[in-house]
């Protein structure tokens, strides 16, 4: 099967969970013996030398990137505010990508058109122009609650219209486009109901984030019991990991001061942004981005994901669970995952019960260890990559049939 992935930013390196998301699917299928194209925007926020990537990264038949300014312009930000467009979407609309999708479809014939989010959906009428391929839209998250969430934390003033408005702007985005693909496929049931609500009405398929569990097994470095630590890691230039650093630091970690004098907080995150670098001192390491995320979260047994906003799934939680760390986060941060609170996750939405469950289990490590031995076991058994790839692939193989596309490649 030949399989175009298109991706609003370049997939590697793996420090966040889009990036994960779209390279392992990506590789699983390509193991799975299908041909896949990468088409993405090499953009100036997540800016990729392609010389950089590494010898392993080679899934993909062929690769093709175009460069995107999508660096965040005030002016633009409230022209568009003016003209009631979403500047959320239009970033990412660009004539010369168009240019290079058209070049693709004229050159190849694809069975698959994967849009990786709903933020490619304005290249539909191009895509349907030029291939009679099947359009998949992956949906990581629904991108207008993500807003929504965030306009829900403010009781009032400026943020909170801003942040309604953005999210009714990108509800009216999402909801224009809802017949225009094939298939949906989502990574949570909650997000494929939330479609539902909006409108869909066409195939789904919920095909949650996989992991390539061999990069999880093992625990290289040794762990002090007696040396009080918890780790944080995400994506520092995503407001709702901010949002959540933040509610931490106002609301949590006063308290655990008081009741763990000697604990360390360790933060790390691309782009981290300077209103976090100033929360460092001898008990908050702040390190920005770290070379490599997997050996940093291997050194402490409890990882942190304070989320009071955002959507779909948190790769950070399932790569946490499945190094058999604990983590703590809250019922935000562990939709979609259906971990059981307080046997393969904890969870806690209450900045009381948030510090409490820290202290309990910084003080407690047999009990640490036993949720973290059940993360892991858990995670192999809902998350294998390889399993989720090949039901993704059967779905794709019957909807193509379905779709009566000529020349079907196997």
């Amino acid at each position: 099967m030949k399989i175009l992935q298109v991706c609003k930013k370049f997939p590697y390196p793996l420090k966040d969970g889009e990036s994960i998301a779209n390279t392992y699917i990506s590789r699983a299928l390509h193991q799975k013996g299908c041909s896949i194209t990468l088409l993405a925007m090499n953009t100036s926020k997540h800016y990729l030398d392609l010389q950089q990537l590494p010898e392993d990264f080679d899934h993909y038949t062929q690769i093709e990137t175009v460069y995107i300014d999508n660096n965040i312009s005030y002016i633009e930000a409230f022209k568009h505010l003016i003209l009631n467009k979403s500047y959320n979407v239009e970033r990412f609309i660009s004539k010369a990508f168009r240019d290079k999708l058209v070049q693709l479809l004229e050159q190849q014939q694809y069975d698959v058109i994967q849009l990786e989010t709903a933020y490619l959906c304005p290249y539909i009428p191009t895509i349907r122009a030029n291939s009679n391929a099947l359009i998949v839209m992956r949906a990581h998250n629904v991108e207008y609650e993500i807003w929504e969430r965030m306009s829900d934390n403010y009781s009032f003033g400026f943020k909170k219209w801003y942040f309604g408005h953005i999210s009714r702007q990108l509800k009216q985005f999402e909801k224009a486009y809802l017949e225009d693909y094939d298939l949906l496929v989502t990574f949570t049931e909650r997000d494929l109901q939330q479609y539902r609500k909006m409108g869909y009405h066409n195939g789904v398929h919920l095909s949650p984030i996989g992991l390539n569990l061999e990069h999880y097994s093992g625990n290289r470095i040794s762990i002090d019991a007696k040396k009080k630590q918890i780790g944080f890691i995400g994506a520092l230039d995503w407001m709702p990991n901010q949002e959540g650093l933040f509610w931490f630091m106002q609301g949590i970690w006063p308290k655990l001061q008081d009741r763990v004098p000697e604990l360390e907080l360790h933060i790390a995150g691309r782009n981290t942004p300077d209103d976090v670098k100033a929360l460092g001192n001898d008990r908050v390491i702040v390190h920005g981005e770290v070379a490599d995320a997997l050996e940093y979260m291997r050194q402490f047994a409890v990882l942190i994901v304070p989320l009071c906003s955002g959507g779909g799934m948190r790769v950070k939680i399932l790569e946490g669970m499945a190094l058999g760390k604990l983590v703590i986060t809250t019922s935000l941060g562990a939709e979609g995952i259906q971990a059981t609170n307080g046997e393969e996750i904890v969870i806690a939405d209450d900045p009381e019960d948030f510090a409490n469950a820290i202290k309990y289990y910084l003080d407690h490590p047999s009990e640490l260890n036993k949720i973290g031995e059940a993360a892991r076991q858990f995670v192999e058994a809902h998350f294998n990559n390889e399993q989720i790839a090949m039901d993704l692939l059967e779905i794709y193989r019957k909807e193509v049939i379905n779709h009566s596309v000529p020349g079907v490649h196997t």
